[in-house]
């Protein structure tokens, strides 16, 4: 049986895009500090599903509802039906179809509703993830390559989509200042396969083995199979559940975001790392790309600082950050659709997607070329 394998990975992002001046003013937020989190947050800009004439935190819960409906319905469309043609696929070759969020419900289901939207076959197998928050989209990446190693002739559709605008609170507390200041909408879609295929568009991200004649330039495979899911781990902390999240307030969700996470998240990560390196014989200098949810700027920094990164290893999450916020689930994976159309692996390459979400959780992957 070949390893399973990420054949294809899109994304999808709402129409409209705030520059961060623009969605201070439409968050309705005056104070001079909202403006130095929105002005410090290393983001310029971000994909909301709001028009300018809409007012945050004004709408009842109907129009929250059929906000998240509405743009996790297209969103995720968009990214699925993206992915599924930079791997040359139609809806119906899709055997097993798993979706991740956490900023809204729907019964039936989104991947349900899909089935009708995209025309899947009435036999398609389906699965929800719901509220893992941030880390969401690798315990979906790992259901994704469990059911391609149980049915290894199935081809699986993973998708993570979050409409952070359909969760929209306002209060006075720093928490919810920052998580309007970082927060935005975002899908994203991964096809999994232990199939040997050769996708006509992507993933990118594969060159060639250098050669006499290259002058020191790799040619690059353009329809190179995408990398190989070698592992997955997780870290969590029960003691620290209450960090990070959501709670209901009157029927609305209130973002969690507390600081410590900043400081906690850093160690947890460490340990997942240490649980995904051991048994395989692994070095932190054996991992050549570094895919990190950019959760905000000072996540980040601590996460590079802990493990011991270099500017470069963190470029990629800091693109992300900077051109679309943070989109909660799907974030991580717009890092690995980022990082493949660098076209920078090669054979032989390891890298590593690492995620922090409610649990307090720390969710990692390995990859390799």
């Amino acid at each position: 049986m070949n390893p399973p394998r990420i054949v294809s990975v899109a994304t999808a992002v709402p129409p409209r895009r705030y520059s961060q001046d623009e969605a201070l003013r439409l968050a309705g937020y005056t104070q001079p500090a909202a403006r130095r989190i929105f002005e410090n947050s290393d983001i310029d800009y971000r994909h909301l599903f709001l028009e300018p004439s809409d007012r945050p935190g004004s709408e009842t819960l109907g129009d929250l509802h059929r906000r998240y409906k509405e743009g996790a319905v297209l969103l995720a469309r968009q990214a699925a039906e993206r992915c599924l043609a930079q791997a040359g696929l139609a809806a119906r070759e899709v055997d097993c179809i798993l979706v991740c969020s956490c900023t809204g419900y729907l019964c039936p289901d989104l991947s349900t509703i899909l089935v009708k939207e995209m025309g899947l076959r009435p036999c398609v197998q389906r699965g929800a993830l719901l509220g893992l928050g941030c880390a969401g989209a690798l315990p979906g990446l790992q259901r994704a390559y469990d059911h391609a190693v149980a049915y290894p002739d199935h081809r699986v559709l993973l998708i993570a989509v979050e409409i952070c605008t359909a969760a929209y609170y306002k209060d006075e507390t720093m928490e919810t200042l920052v998580a309007n200041a970082i927060c935005a909408d975002g899908a994203a879609a991964c096809l999994v396969s232990c199939r040997a295929e050769r996708s006509p568009q992507g993933p990118r991200g594969l060159q060639g083995p250098r050669s006499p004649q290259a002058s020191g330039k790799s040619q690059a495979s353009g329809n190179s199979p995408g990398p190989m899911l070698v592992g997955f781990a997780s870290a969590l902390d029960p003691d620290l559940q209450d960090l990070v999240g959501f709670e209901h307030r009157e029927g609305r969700l209130r973002i969690i975001l507390a600081a410590e996470i900043r400081d906690a998240g850093p160690a947890l990560a460490q340990r997942a790392l240490n649980e995904l390196f051991a048994s395989r014989g692994i070095e932190r200098t054996d991992i050549a790309h570094w895919l990190l949810h950019p959760g905000g700027r000072k996540v980040i920094d601590r996460v590079q600082d802990t493990l011991g990164l270099s500017d470069d290893d963190v470029a990629v999450s800091r693109h992300i950050l900077r051109n679309y916020g943070n989109m909660s689930s799907p974030t991580v994976l717009f890092v690995l659709h980022e990082a493949l159309k660098r076209n920078a692996a090669r054979p032989g390459d390891r890298g590593v997607l690492l995620a922090l979400g409610p649990g307090l959780a720390a969710e990692a992957a390995l990859l390799a070329w």
